[in-house]
């Protein structure tokens, strides 16, 4: 029997696929220089990492991911988290080459997701890339009570089959935004692998994003929405089994989810064309390149430590503080607090 979900359209997922609409349309209006879509891009790639691989156990905090990203040495991390959130940014890497491609998702591809996050990592031992042949179960982590029991294995590959073609026969008909939002849910309810379906399902639902054209400049972090209050995450994954399989809650959190991410970025893509007019109010001042980078950066997130200007322009600490100076003596910015404490804004002079 074919795959069909069961939801209804509300005015709620209405109203949000409403907004995120016109900010798909904002983003491909507006013309953002690349050094900074090339940031956010970065910086949205390592928020979906490390929230995505937070959501299942791993206890790196932000900072520690951002140095591991960047391939440096960090101590007191376990390998295998480590090795978790590498993954996972290779398989966001993967799945960006798919970015408007017209080829059907196929069981093999979701493979080769799940083959590239859990090589080498704790989900090794379940054959990376390979449906389960054991029974699975789903537990509340602090209680260790069992919430959800998957399919039996010897249903996995049908279920699968099922499911993979209603993807491909319905991403044109149905909104792309649903088509990814089910597909998050189906893929976690199915449960094919033993380890690592959390993950999968949301590169799988970035992917439908991805291909369908909603790839919103690979700016937004659907993740980062799910980690802020796990528990409503589960609640409304849960809320479909209790609803006799209608998804429909789950659609309203899911779409409500991402509505918010692309307020988010349009929010900064505004506050990005604010920053360029701003730079180019004080070209007579003389700025150096990362002194400008450094206005826009305070344009869009309000106050910068010299740590912060260090990683912004890849500068040492006496370039960075010689820079801040002489921002602060032209009247760009005020410096605030002291010694260890101390970090900079704009001044008040400065109207944005």
């Amino acid at each position: 029997m074919p795959y069909k979900p069961k939801y209804t359209i509300t005015p709620k997922i209405n109203k949000a696929l409403v907004e995120i609409e016109r900010v798909r349309g904002f983003l491909d209006a507006i013309n953002l220089k690349d050094d900074w879509v090339s940031d956010m891009q970065a910086k949205a790639l390592l928020l979906e990492s490390h929230h995505s691989t937070h959501i299942e156990g791993t206890a790196i905090n932000l900072e520690q991911a951002q140095d591991i990203l960047a391939g440096k040495k960090v101590k007191g991390v376990s390998r295998d988290d480590e090795k978790e959130l590498l993954n996972y940014k290779k398989a966001m890497d993967f799945i960006s080459k798919y970015l408007g491609k017209d080829d059907p998702i196929s069981e093999g591809l979701v493979r080769e997701l799940h083959k590239i996050l859990v090589r080498g990592v704790r989900g090794s031992e379940a054959q990376p890339g390979s449906y389960r042949k054991i029974q699975n179960y789903v537990a509340n982590s602090r209680t260790k009570e069992i919430i959800y029991t998957p399919p039996a294995p010897l249903e996995v590959p049908h279920l699968m089959r099922e499911f993979v073609d209603w993807i491909n026969a319905n991403i044109e008909e149905v909104s792309p935004v649903l088509t990814a939002g089910i597909a998050q849910f189906q893929f976690v309810h199915i449960h094919p692998f033993v380890d690592g379906n959390g993950r999968t399902a949301r590169l799988l639902s970035t992917l439908i994003l991805y291909k369908t054209g909603y790839d919103f400049k690979r700016l937004f972090t659907i993740s980062e929405y799910y980690d802020k209050d796990r528990p409503a995450y589960y609640t409304a994954i849960q809320s479909v089994r209790k609803s006799k399989m209608d998804m429909t809650g789950w659609l309203e959190y899911f779409v409500d989810g991402l509505r918010s991410q692309m307020k988010e970025i349009q929010g900064k893509g505004k506050k990005i064309i604010t920053a360029d007019k701003v730079v180019k109010r004080f070209e007579d001042k003389g700025l150096n390149d990362r002194q400008a980078k450094i206005i826009r950066y305070l344009v869009v997130n309000a106050k910068i430590t010299n740590d912060e200007c260090q990683k912004l322009c890849g500068s040492i600490r006496r370039t960075a503080t010689r820079d801040l100076s002489s921002l602060v003596e032209k009247g760009i910015i005020d410096m605030k607090g002291e010694l260890k404490g101390a970090y900079y804004v704009l001044s008040p002079t400065v109207k944005i």
